[in-house]
């Protein structure tokens, strides 16, 4: 009797690539400490930001400096703020070893920035010694204009990598919508809007019923702990750049 044994032999798994949304957390300083306090009083501000994410710690702004990081110590704060540290990047020869024996995988260098087109969308949000920045890959390239006409619960993202978002529908507390461009939100704006998400200044948020969690333009952000003026609070109204000063003016 013949046996064929040509075909594929059956396997209890499989080996795939996979393209994961991830958090970067960029060290300014080498003071684990600093990085430490500064990451508390992010999440102070918006308890929300964090949900259990990977984490890669990036070392680029810190190369060159001659201090040690306590990785063990970095590790431990990122955990408490609800993160997974994973890997690490960037660094020098000394500083890598020092992550590595902290149990952190070596990252691949990050590709060299390009101004158009934008390969990866990403929310910046610098605080004083430690920038973060989510990265939330996009499978197909958009159009120029992102369109939502269903309302954002709670825990839904929306980003529109190089392109507007116009939404059609309310923008509940705890959603969040991003663009590389404007965003226009044709009902109440409740949750966080990030506009000119790759460093666009010129962008802008517009909402005909203006209450959000935190608005956000080119980086420069705003949250509800500083209430909104009277004559822009649940009225239409649109946040702009000035500079680097945060403006919210009726429409």
């Amino acid at each position: 009797m013949a046996v064929d044994t040509a075909g594929h032999a059956r396997t209890h798994l499989d080996l795939k690539s996979a393209q994961l949304p991830v958090v970067a957390v960029m060290l300014k300083t080498t003071d684990a400490a600093a990085a430490a306090a500064d990451l508390a009083g992010r999440a102070a501000d918006d308890p929300d930001f964090f949900d259990n994410d990977p984490v890669l710690i990036d070392l680029t702004a810190v190369r060159e400096e001659g201090g040690t990081i306590d990785f063990t110590a970095l590790v431990q704060a990122l955990r408490m703020h609800r993160t997974q540290p994973v890997a690490v990047r960037g660094g020098s020869p000394a500083q890598m070893e020092a992550a590595r024996a902290a149990g952190l995988a070596e990252a691949p260098e990050a590709a060299p920035a390009r101004a158009q087109p934008p390969r990866e969308g990403a929310v910046r949000e610098v605080i004083r010694e430690v920038e973060v920045v989510r990265e939330v890959p996009v499978a197909a390239p958009a159009p120029a204009t992102v369109l939502v006409d269903k309302p954002l619960r709670s825990g839904q993202q929306v980003y529109a990598r190089g392109a507007d978002l116009v939404v059609m529908a309310v923008v509940s507390f705890g959603a969040e919508v991003i663009a590389d461009g404007n965003i226009h939100v044709y009902a109440p704006l409740r949750g966080r809007a990030i506009a000119g998400a790759r460093g666009d200044t010129s962008a802008r948020i517009f909402s005909t019923c203006l209450e959000p969690q935190l608005v956000s333009v080119a980086g420069i952000y705003r949250t509800t702990e500083t209430e909104l003026p009277d004559n822009v609070r649940g009225k239409p109204a649109q946040v702009r750049l000035e500079g680097e000063k945060l403006l919210i003016e009726p429409l």
